[in-house]
């Protein structure tokens, strides 16, 4: 198996690193991923600039490509040119791994996430994916390597139930402080829904000119629905979610029709 491994946080980042070294064994892992970092890039690809890439050296763990664009532009760029570039005509990864992202990709987030994005863009192309990402509360204390080796346990039974061309799995781990922290309860859940409760802050530059900034962690949400994906990962539980790039709403789609459509007796 060929695993496309890729992220928002830039190649070099400690998350990729560690992602990278806890699925060894897996399959063939191939890493194309941005040159700098790309949070909440979403799903934004480039049309009217140049790609450039070039292969790096990630501190003598392994060698990967380096895309100097978005998530979403490093899997599609490896998933329609490179892969056959490298591997030959018509051949194409069996699997897209994305992560793992600094920082919990839950609830609206999810809409606003390079991670995810990447994930999104893989699946829309035919081949299954899945977004790793771990909450973060002390960056100093994050133990990378044990958030890592848990994603690799819950990475293993999502694709021991097997994934389908077009699949989106989303995984989010609990904060990961301890080096012997257990694997943590497993909760299949909806994403929340609610808005960001936060602001921007109106602040003026010492030449005069306005400017805002904004304020907050990402992870202030207006509500928490019971069963959600935000109520789980902070009762330290992991979560996965499963999503889906097709965005009609079936409900309001037929009572469009309903309304909107002429009748077969109105036509005549």
């Amino acid at each position: 198996m060929r695993i496309l491994l890729t992220n928002d946080d830039g190649i070099q980042a400690v998350g990729f690193r560690a992602l990278h070294a806890a699925l060894a064994g897996l399959g063939e892992l191939v890493p194309i991923a941005p040159l700098t970092v790309q949070s909440a890039t979403s799903h934004g690809i480039t049309y009217h600039d140049p790609l450039f890439v070039e292969e790096m050296d990630i501190a003598g763990q392994f060698v990967g490509t380096a895309v100097d664009g978005r998530p979403a532009d490093c899997v599609k760029l490896a998933i329609t040119t490179l892969w056959e570039e490298r591997f030959g005509e018509g051949e194409r990864p069996d699997l897209t791994i994305s992560g793992m992202n600094s920082g919990a990709n839950i609830g609206i987030n999810v809409l606003y996430s390079g991670t995810v994005a990447a994930a999104m863009e893989s699946a829309f192309l035919g081949v299954p994916s899945i977004a790793v990402s771990l909450l973060i509360a002390d960056k100093s204390a994050t133990q990378w390597d044990r958030a890592a080796e848990i994603a690799r346990e819950f990475i293993d039974r999502v694709l021991s139930m097997g994934l389908q061309p077009y699949d989106v799995v989303n995984l989010n781990l609990p904060r990961t402080e301890s080096p012997r922290l257990p694997v943590p309860d497993l909760r299949i859940v909806p994403m929340n829904t609610a808005p960001l409760a936060e602001h921007y802050e109106h602040r003026s530059s010492p030449a005069g000119q306005n400017y805002f900034w904004a304020a907050g962690t990402g992870l202030n949400f207006e509500h928490t629905s019971v069963g959600s994906d935000v109520e789980a990962i902070f009762e330290g539980a992991a979560t996965i979610t499963p999503l889906s790039f097709n965005m009609t709403d079936p409900d309001r789609l037929e009572s469009m029709k309903k309304q909107l459509e002429p009748s077969d007796a109105s036509a005549s």
